[in-house]
């Protein structure tokens, strides 16, 4: 096909499925929202849309909403298009993604033309300064449109768009269809949000779709259920029930929230915590703490229910004793604050079973008089393995036979393996059995080599467990000084949600004497010398028999002969160690990784595939580079664990996809149709008079009416916030500039440093509130400090209690109140504005602009500079010095002597303490040094 242009070059494209060209016909013709099921190649439409704009060469395109990734991908894919059409005019994509990239530079960029990648917060700025003029722009490229709402920056970003550009086209797409139906009527919504008419769905289940992925030669697929041990049964069991009671527990607890339909099957769901705690927020500040407890639990919960199917027996086991560490206070603690769910006989069944994957022994309960009792003589190794890795093995020695008996490979395939994994973690896993699989069949004369009974030619991961036993073992001689830190960093998420003045630690619950049931099976549970708090104990293993268990799987000859896992490689000698090998001897591990699969797919061209984990997306990848060529075949192997949290999880996804779809796609045929599509209103000049008239004449005051539309001075760090776009949705003209004195500067005499609650907290810590109020006193005649609370949160102080006691001293043990106090005190002039939400700040900015001249955009920027100085030397990066801010030592003065000698933070904690004293004196310099290099360990 040809561009728009007539002169233009033709356009190669790489689009072989009937529904990717249909899908790209529609996009050439008219603007439409795309929404696409996983897996069926949303970047591949997008970069062959791009490349279609870009060989015309005349074509000003941008895209928002791509993270570095999609940024590399789509970069790669218009190069290879550009070579492959032989286009001169192409020019490949830009990107614009750092502050540091100067305003002269842009500019020149954006006046070249071609394609660019902007990020939100440089973009929305570059268009408010007519840096980058919106009328200049062919078209907007959107993605993740799902991520997209009222007042996010990429909104902002199209009605400005919209507002000075009726021509340009606009496309919109995603691939992840939940997300558009929740809420009321949230397709419609979401068109109004992107000013488009038409949304484009395409399912799984598309008719086009269907045909183009089931027409041709399929991919030849082996399900493979594999059956879990008992062990592996009966702890995934327990922690369904766990789960379940938890549950159970939310609903008694009264929270108000519609929870008829939490169910076990819909906490499966990977976001399930993020759902109950999103619920909870607004009201989080009143909840219980047993009720936060359980929302901490149903994580952790998941957690281990993941951990069961992908770790090894050993790796399993030392994650539970993590976890127990990290909700067991240390010896002598009166803290009562273990999770509900850890004394459950099912917890019980978690650790004691975990524990019996990796070693037993019997414990003589009669001779245990305490928590000294005699210990069984021997501990042996069990060492359970993973039911899936012998058979990985298995369809491994398949695929040999297969390739022995039929050599030439009938088609492009490269012959290599591929295994796909849910993360780096399983895929290091599988790699290192891979290599060890086959160690121990040479030597069968030590009984302890073989922990179990099986025949010498299957293979084994005996070797490798009996390695991670090993380090196991020494891992928890050190355990014990790690455990007290990790209840600590527990503590920290959930010690605010305890009332602040309860200095006991147990006000509201039982004594720290009252009975609490103890967990083990052994004389722990029953002897005299239970802790104080009650806290849970495990029985525990001598040293003596420890010892015996380490020597018996001390490294023989055979293990002593294998390669450690390499750490670091310095790629010394490469020509000893590194060769090329045949695509076809290659066996790829990887972890699943969204889109980036689809170029694994295409450069590693894989005759077999072998799906560890399910993944609904990775098959529909594999659908698509089947029928996409025909002359490579694929086989494919699919592993599950029957009747596990696993094939339910992935059959959740699929049913929750295809339910989303349908949903959207009633909706569609009953939307309305929104045609205020321009980002503004009405267009008569009489309407457009009465917007700007003052009708306020209290006091005396004329009726008056401004030439034009109100302007506001904004901090172009202030862009991080949804104010700036409410303020532009009333009809305000937004001026970015970099300001030294305020955020805000709605008239010459008017000036308003806007904070969050948060922010109002940190800046109380570092004192940097105190000076931007005496500098807004000595510029500004009215200097005002604005309070900002959360849309969806209350309009009350209580919910931040845990973060203000940190800001309270010894002369003053007051909290965030006092603070205000003093400030109001120490700067009378100073006045405090309190707001429930951006948008009744917008209302608020609406009054006091009335009756006021406007501001003056040049001067709002000189104001805090010194004699001479450049406003462009000032943007250093806000979030470092927020951070330099923070560490002990560092104050305003010396703040800026660091931050223009020293490049970053990795440098400044790396300085040693001389040079800091020369930098910032000897006090503030020796405080600095001991944070940076104080041990994670201590109190």
């Amino acid at each position: 096909m040809t561009s728009e242009n007539g002169k233009a070059p033709a356009v190669k494209l790489s689009l072989p499925l009937e529904y990717q060209q249909d899908l790209f016909s529609e996009l050439r013709s008219e603007d439409e929202l795309v929404i696409l099921a996983r897996g069926l190649g949303l970047l591949r439409v997008v970069t062959n849309l791009l490349h279609s704009y870009d060989v015309a060469g005349n074509n000003l395109i941008v895209v928002v909403g791509a993270d570095e990734r999609e940024n590399g991908w789509i970069g790669e894919a218009l190069a290879e298009h550009a070579a492959i059409s032989r286009a001169p005019l192409a020019r490949g994509l830009s990107q614009v993604n750092t502050d540091m990239m100067s305003v002269g530079t842009r500019e020149k960029m954006y006046s070249q033309g071609g394609i660019f990648s902007i990020t939100s917060r440089i973009l929305v700025v570059d268009l408010l300064s007519k840096l980058l003029n919106p009328e200049t722009i062919t078209g907007l490229i959107v993605l993740h449109s799902e991520r997209i709402i009222a007042t996010s920056l990429e909104a902002f970003i199209i009605r400005i768009y919209r507002q000075l550009n009726k021509e340009g086209f606009l496309k919109a797409f995603s691939d992840n269809p939940e997300p558009f139906t929740t809420g009321f009527a949230p397709l419609a919504t979401m068109m109004r949000n992107l000013f488009l008419r038409k949304p484009s769905l395409w399912p799984r289940f598309h008719v086009t779709v269907a045909k183009s992925l089931e027409g041709r030669k399929q991919a030849e697929v082996i399900e493979l259920e594999v059956p879990m041990t008992e062990s592996m049964r009966d702890i995934q069991n327990a922690i369904l029930e766990c789960v379940e009671v938890s549950i159970s527990e939310l609903k008694k607890a009264g929270t108000g929230l519609e929870l008829d339909d939490w169910t076990l099957d819909s906490a499966l769901h990977k976001s399930f915590d993020v759902i109950i705690r999103r619920q909870l927020d607004p009201i989080w500040h009143r909840v219980s703490y047993r009720t936060r407890q359980i929302v901490n639990d149903l994580t952790v919960l998941r957690s281990i229910l993941h951990a069961l199917l992908t770790y090894d027996a050993v790796s399993f086991n030392k994650y539970l004793d993590t976890i127990l560490a990290a909700h067991q206070p240390p010896p002598g603690s009166t803290r009562q604050s273990q999770s509900p769910w850890l004394f459950l006989d099912a917890a019980n069944t978690i650790f004691e079973t975990a524990k019996r994957r990796v070693y037993t022994g019997k414990t003589n309960d009669a001779e245990a008089p305490g928590l000294n009792a005699a210990l069984p003589d021997s501990l042996r190794p069990v060492l359970e393995e993973q039911p899936k890795w012998a058979l990985l093995a298995e369809v491994l020695q398949e695929v040999e036979r297969d390739v022995y008996f039929n050599p030439t490979i009938r088609d492009s395939s490269n012959g290599s393996i591929l295994i796909m994994c849910s993360d780096q973690g399983t895929s290091r896993q599988i790699r290192e059995y891979l290599q060890t699989k086959d160690v121990m069949q040479e030597d069968t004369a030590d009984g302890d080599i073989i922990s179990d009974d099986s025949v010498n030619a299957q293979p084994s991961a005996s070797f490798m467990m009996r390695r991670k036993l090993r380090g196991y073992l020494n891992w928890k001689k050190d355990f014990a000084r790690v455990s007290a830190s990790l209840f600590n960093e527990n503590q920290k998420a959930l010690e605010g949600f305890t009332d602040q003045k309860g200095a006991n630690g147990y006000r509201g619950k039982g004594p720290p004497n009252k009975r609490r049931r103890l967990r083990g099976g052994s004389a722990a549970s029953a002897g005299a010398g239970r802790p104080v708090n009650g806290s849970l104990q495990i029985a525990e293993e001598k040293a003596s028999q420890v010892d015996k268990l380490m020597a018996d799987i001390q490294p023989n000859e055979i293990d002593s002969i294998q390669k450690e896992e390499v750490a670091v490689d310095l790629l010394e000698d490469m020509e000893d160690y590194f060769e090329l090998y045949e695509m076809s001897d290659l066996v790829v591990i990887h972890p699943y990784d969204g889109d980036m699969d689809e170029h694994l797919l295409e450069e590693v061209r894989p005759r077999y595939v072998i799906m560890y984990e399910p993944d609904a997306a990775f098959i529909r990848r594999v659908e698509v580079y089947r029928s996409s060529h025909n002359d490579r075949g694929v086989r494919v192997y699919f592993m599950y664990y029957g009747g596990s949290v696993e094939e339910q999880t992935y059959l959740s996804a699929v049913r929750r996809e295809k339910d989303a779809f349908t949903r959207l796609i009633r909706e569609k045929g009953n939307m309305a149709v929104t045609l205020t599509l321009d980002g503004k209103g009405p267009d008569d000049p009489q309407e457009q008079f009465l917007r700007t008239v003052n009708t306020r004449i209290a006091g005396g005051g004329r009726l008056a009416a401004t030439a034009e539309p109100p302007r506001v001075v904004v901090d172009v760090r202030e862009f991080r916030s949804s104010l700036p776009s409410l303020l532009h949705g009333r009809s305000m003209i937004v001026i970015p500039c970099m300001l030294t004195v305020g955020d805000y500067v709605l008239s010459p005499t008017i000036c308003i440093e806007r904070k969050s609650v948060r922010d109002l907290i940190s800046s109380f810590k570092n004192g940097r509130l105190f000076n931007q109020a005496e500098t807004m006193l000595q510029h500004y005649k009215h200097p005002m400090l604005l309070i900002e609370f959360d849309q969806n949160k209350s309009f009350t102080l209580d919910p931040f209690a845990e973060h203000t006691t940190a800001i309270a001293t010894a002369a003053n043990p007051s909290d965030l109140q006092s603070r205000l106090v003093l400030l109001t005190l120490a700067f009378p002039r100073l006045k405090v504005i309190w707001s429930s939400s951006p948008y009744q700040t917008a209302e608020i900015f609406e009054e006091l602009k009335k009756n006021q001249e406007e501001p003056d955009p040049i001067k709002a920027v000189q104001i805090g500079l010194n004699a001479g100085e450049d406003p462009n030397d000032q943007s250093f990066n806000q979030t470092p010095q927020d951070m330099l801010r923070a560490v002990p030592g560092i104050t305003a003065k010396n703040m800026n002597r660091i931050t223009l000698e020293v490049d970053n933070i990795l440098e400044v904690s790396n300085l040693d303490e001389d040079t800091l004293d020369d930098l910032i004196g000897k006090e503030a310099g020796r405080q600095v040094y001991r944070f940076f290099n104080k041990s994670v360990f201590d109190d």
